[in-house]
């Protein structure tokens, strides 16, 4: 008989969220915490992590050749966040909803960003923008014995 692997997750289901630095900071946390929640979804997996600035850069690679990468990584790694894996019927779509606009100028009222965020650059969460940068973002943070 095989090992028990625990359960089986269908990937669109599930996606994977930061609450920055600068939330944490602020204190909201536990709010957004409890907004996640309160829109649905349950949490499969949770930490607060303090980033090296290695870390920050091996996480956010893709965005390397980018003008903001230097900022956003620094930013990253100067305080505590809390990485996220949220479940959810189409969980990217309803994260990202439930996030709001990158610009908290242009979120929508009721978003995390247009409540929380102060900046394009600090703008208190982070989510998958795909289910397969999910896959990759949750394996980034998490071991499968992390996800219950």
């Amino acid at each position: 008989m095989p090992a028990y692997a625990g359960p089986i997750y269908i990937m669109s289901n599930l996606t994977f969220g930061i609450i920055k630095p600068d939330a944490v900071k602020k204190g909201v946390h536990g709010t957004i915490i409890q907004r996640v929640l309160d829109n649905g979804f349950k949490i499969r997996g949770m930490k607060l992590i303090h980033q090296t600035r290695r870390q920050a850069e091996g996480f956010y690679e893709v965005h390397k050749e980018r003008p903001f990468f230097g900022e956003l990584t620094e930013f990253m790694s100067s305080g505590p966040c809390v990485v996220m894996v949220l479940e959810k019927e189409n969980a990217v779509k309803a994260w990202r909803d439930l996030m709001g606009a990158t610009n908290p100028a242009e979120a929508d009222e009721g978003t995390l960003r247009k409540e929380f965020a102060s900046s394009i650059g600090e703008n208190a969460v982070h989510g998958s923008d795909s289910e397969e940068n999910a896959a990759i973002e949750i394996a980034y943070f998490f071991s499968k014995l992390e996800l219950v």
